[in-house]
């Protein structure tokens, strides 16, 4: 068994492969969006998509205190608002809850990031809404459907925040306000990026794609230690995911940089595997074969207090 480690900060050296997605994203973004009307849809759409769910890998690799030990340049380098729909500050905190505490994870209740629903919430539901969320437990409902699920509550909730007036939520969106404003005006106004391809495609298509990561990578269990899953084999999609797929190396040690998780998880996979239960999966193709058409698991979270 290995220890768990829960480091606070990276190392002080230079995180060079950090700093070379941040360019590689980031230029990426301005030359695609720039060259967008002179490409192929076929060819301009998906890496639209690919770009813009990297660049939600790296605000995710951001919040854990990368690539830098300043916490507001760090804020810096992951404000753009790419997505257009989620402001960097809030999804660091959101996400350092959902890490904040490990025997409530998937649990509704606790976890701000669980896909499970509280007993009472489900029992209130009409028939159309528990059908939707058996769709969405699927893979090619999550996948292709999560996004009109997703956004539109996020931002019914964070609507709310700003009308009450909670601590910093109107500062927040009030900068992420005027980055969005910039961003658009770079793509419609200088790129001619027709809108709707944006948001289909650079907004949808990459949430669509975030989506594949986030199915299957947690699980209710009465052991809060099964929770997390394990997804091998995943070279492409790996990458995508700065290699959250090895998830349970990252809540092991969620300060750790992305580039050293394979070699940890190599190093100690069968450790890794014994202390999760078991929770692997061959790759994402298994997930999808899987779950394509069936929920990954009942709504309810039974082990939720």
């Amino acid at each position: 068994m290995i220890a768990e480690s829960r480091p606070s900060a990276p190392p002080r050296s230079i995180e060079w492969p950090t700093w070379g997605l941040i360019i590689l994203i980031y230029g990426g973004w301005l030359a695609l969006t720039f060259l967008f009307n002179r490409l192929p849809l076929w060819a301009a759409g998906p890496a639209a998509a690919w770009l813009c769910a990297w660049h939600a890998s790296l605000q995710h690799e951001i919040t854990h205190g990368h690539p830098t030990r300043n916490r507001r340049l760090n804020a810096l380098l992951g404000f753009p608002p790419l997505g257009l729909w989620l402001p960097f500050e809030r999804y660091r905190d959101l996400h350092l809850d959902h890490h904040g505490d490990e025997a409530g994870l998937t649990d509704p209740a606790f976890d701000t990031e669980s896909y499970y629903v509280p007993h009472g919430a489900w029992e209130r539901r009409s028939p159309a809404g528990r059908l939707a969320t058996r769709l969405l437990n699927t893979f090619a409902g999550r996948v292709l459907l999560n996004p009109l699920n997703a956004i539109p509550r996020f931002l019914f909730r964070e609507s709310r925040a700003v009308l009450r007036d909670e601590p910093g939520s109107r500062r927040v969106w009030f900068l992420h306000a005027l980055g969005a404003a910039a961003l658009l005006y770079w793509v419609l106004a200088v790129c001619r990026v027709p809108l709707w391809a944006y948001l289909l495609f650079f907004v949808y298509g990459s949430s669509a794609l975030a989506s594949i990561r986030s199915f299957a990578e947690h699980r209710a269990a009465e052991t809060p230690e099964h929770r997390t899953a394990i997804v091998e084999r995943a070279h492409l999609l790996g990458v995508l995911f700065l290699f959250n797929n090895l998830h349970v190396v990252h809540h092991r040690s969620p300060g750790m940089a992305w580039y050293k998780i394979p070699s940890f998880y190599r190093q100690h996979r069968e450790s890794l595997i014994s202390a999760n239960g078991g929770l692997i999966y061959r790759g994402y193709l298994e997930i999808m074969r899987r779950y394509c058409f069936r929920e990954h698991d009942v709504p309810i979270n039974l082990w939720a207090e």
